[in-house]
């Protein structure tokens, strides 16, 4: 990211500090890859949270949380996305639920909110099978259904601890993919081994499928456990089939060690998850804040380490959402660009300001 910032200013004691001569940074925008905003009860009232023990007591508050809601999902939606393109974020890949109990509506609702916003922000949607595919009856039929109502991705989860049958989640999700000719991205969470070894069994199944570059595993917790005997062989696989990563560093949930994935090569890319939903009373929309929350929970000190969870909250999920404006970054005169008051790329981190100015297509879209 080191052409990220424009010129050295003349009056700085330290010539090492790269900024602008009128104290501005310029950097790429930023892409959320992983938020659920048909959840997000942002821009309404409170919502207070009741303690679950379990996912599946999480996954059943969740739905009677959304069947409950007298908002329309478009307008949660419009409210999150406009408040994420705002604080810089550009692209974003957003995990929309559908089931036999929600039909399509979520998906028809986050589409509407991104149709509003386009072409300034770009939308990707997986349909999402929050509630269970093989375990909710009718779920598949759905999310095919979806493909053609605005969802542009497939989704999985937990095909072991939420399903019970890893070959049959997976025959399932890999086979809808193929026939529709869609990527996929499956929600992980298992954690020690066993996820492990459904990691290892995706990589295999993108590869045999051909579908390499094109399936994401999103959260991965069981790769936040460097102990594991099996994780670097699980590195290289994930690698091998160039299986994308996303991590969203939330609460006490595991987060990778980022330079060890770095030098096996795995991609990665960040996202903010869930935004005051039922999962969660945190999250404000900004991917400076999460790049900021990345790098604390990886004890990044030097400027380069802290610069890497900007990269990963940027131009890494642009090449995973295949924005290539927001991707191939050539510098500060590019079309696709946000400003930033400061010294440096590391102290934005840290600092987590909101853009002076965010800028796509050479059009100012905010300003402050």
């Amino acid at each position: 990211m080191a052409d990220a910032i424009t010129t050295i200013d003349p009056d700085r004691a330290d010539p090492a500090v790269d900024s602008t001569s009128d104290g501005l940074v310029v950097v790429p925008a930023l892409v959320d890859a992983h938020i659920h905003p048909d959840k997000s009860s942002w821009g309404g009232r409170w919502m207070s949270r009741r303690p679950a023990a379990s996912l599946p007591e999480l996954i059943a508050g969740d739905l009677a949380t959304q069947l409950a809601e007298t908002r329309s999902v478009e307008e949660r939606a419009f409210a999150l996305l406009s408040a994420a393109r705002a604080n810089g974020t550009l692209g974003i890949r957003a995990h929309v639920d559908v089931s036999s109990e929600l039909g399509l509506r979520n998906v028809e609702g986050v589409r509407a909110a991104a149709e509003r916003l386009a072409p300034e922000l770009t939308v990707q949607i997986v349909a999402f099978p929050q509630f269970g595919l093989l375990t909710n009856p009718g779920t598949l039929d759905v999310m095919a259904a979806a493909l053609g109502s605005g969802a542009d991705l497939v989704g999985g989860i937990d095909p072991l601890g939420l399903e019970g049958d890893v070959d049959a989640h997976l025959d399932a999700v890999f086979g809808l993919a193929q026939r529709a000719g869609r990527d996929l991205d499956i929600h992980l969470h298992d954690g020690g081994e066993p996820g492990l070894a459904q990691i290892r069994e995706i990589a295999a199944r993108t590869v045999a499928a051909g579908m390499q570059g094109r399936v994401t595993v999103s959260h991965a917790f069981a790769l936040g456990d460097a102990s594991a005997p099996t994780l670097r062989d699980t590195l290289d696989r994930v690698a091998e089939a160039g299986l994308w990563i996303t991590t969203c560093a939330l609460g006490d949930d595991p987060v990778p060690d980022l330079a060890l994935l770095e030098a096996h090569g795995v991609q990665l890319a960040a996202g903010s998850d869930g935004v005051r939903d039922s999962w969660s009373p945190f999250g404000t929309g900004s991917m400076v804040d999460r790049a900021h929350l990345l790098a604390y929970r990886t004890g990044a000190r030097t400027d380069a380490e802290l610069e890497r969870c900007y990269r990963i909250s940027s131009t890494e999920g642009a090449r995973l959402i295949g924005a290539a404006d927001l991707a191939d970054w050539s510098g500060p005169t590019h079309p696709a660009r946000l400003e930033f008051r400061g010294e440096s790329l590391a102290q934005i981190v840290v600092d987590r300001p909101a853009p002076e100015r965010v800028v796509r297509d050479d059009r100012t879209l905010h300003r402050r």
